[in-house]
């Protein structure tokens, strides 16, 4: 378990400091930046796929009419994700795209609630209440919508609702994402090169360089958390997720200076304090319900009821 948790924490080190990653091509349009994620990490996952002889079975249990249709589904909203991620990140707003992060697991409970018809116990109704609260004073007392936040939030759990559904694991999964998406953004990427605005192989080769890099910092990290997901227990994977918001709410304060006013540190403190209490009831319940039934006879505690871990900002 001891790798597991190594694993775990070195994937959400890496989405955690992601943003540096980006300012690092700040020079890059964000469309053009998503087009080339997408173009690498999908060139990388079928190298993959190949060298481990997965090719066959990934056609197999992918290239079916459903199976397809949900991808599509989920490739779009993973590329709106990425796109707002990432232009939000090089405009400066770091600290509000930490917040979105911070807001999607509990968005995620709700939305298991509506779609799902999922059961919350009475305590989990306090923390979405918080957090919805939150999010109100920071849109009145901020002076402006947080669409930045809501945005990322409400793709990521409508992503993780529709991969509820989603019968292929993470590399098949992935690989058939960005490969539904690699001929537009491929395409988008030509037309931007044919009318002289393309960044690719017109810059240092420094950016270059970054541009193809994209793949490897999209790939590595999920088959890092992949591997981990099966080896620790679930509720410690609840817990560490919230490590990638934390860095990069750092790095927005700390390292990038940006603004952080008292209408958004209280608005934080509601969504903090929502996270504390979801997470704390989910321990207790689950220590209430262990009770051993005999000497051979163990429960696992369980797991608070939300969403799927999620896996790629």
């Amino acid at each position: 378990m001891k790798k597991g948790i190594w694993l775990a924490i070195g994937a959400y080190f890496a989405w955690g400091v992601l943003p540096v990653y980006w300012k690092w091509l700040e020079n890059v349009p964000a469309l053009q930046i998503i087009g080339h994620r997408i173009i690498w990490s999908f060139v990388l996952l079928v190298i993959i796929l190949s060298a481990s002889r997965q090719w066959r079975a990934f056609r197999s249990a992918a290239l079916s009419r459903r199976v397809v249709l949900i991808y599509l589904a989920s490739a779009v909203l993973l590329t709106l994700n990425w796109l707002t991620y990432v232009w939000a990140v090089n405009a400066g707003f770091i600290i509000e795209t930490s917040l979105g992060y911070f807001i999607n697991p509990l968005l995620s409970v709700l939305l298991g609630m509506i779609f799902l018809h999922e059961r919350l116990r009475p305590w989990q109704y306090v923390p979405i209440a918080l957090e919805t609260v939150g999010v109100i004073y920071v849109a009145i007392s901020y002076g402006a919508f947080p669409w930045i936040a809501l945005t990322l939030a409400v793709t990521f759990g409508l992503y993780g609702l529709v991969k509820k559904t989603a019968p292929l694991g993470s590399l098949y999964g992935l690989t058939l994402e960005t490969g539904l998406v690699f001929l537009p953004a491929a395409a988008y990427l030509l037309i931007m090169d044919r009318s002289g605005q393309g960044a690719f192989l017109h810059t240092s080769l420094s950016q270059n360089l970054l541009m193809i890099g994209t793949g490897v910092i999209t790939t590595v990290p999920l088959l890092m958390f992949a591997s981990a997901a099966k080896q620790i227990p679930l509720s410690m994977v609840g817990v560490l997720q919230y490590m990638a918001p934390t860095l990069q709410f750092l790095l927005g304060l700390y390292v990038y200076h940006e603004p952080f006013f008292p209408s958004l540190l209280i608005g934080f403190c509601f969504v903090w304090t929502a996270l504390i209490i979801f997470w704390g009831e989910g321990f207790f319940n689950g220590r209430k319900k262990k009770v051993p039934e005999g000497p051979e006879v163990s429960e696992v505690p369980e797991v608070p009821e939300g969403p799927e871990v999620s896996e790629v900002p």
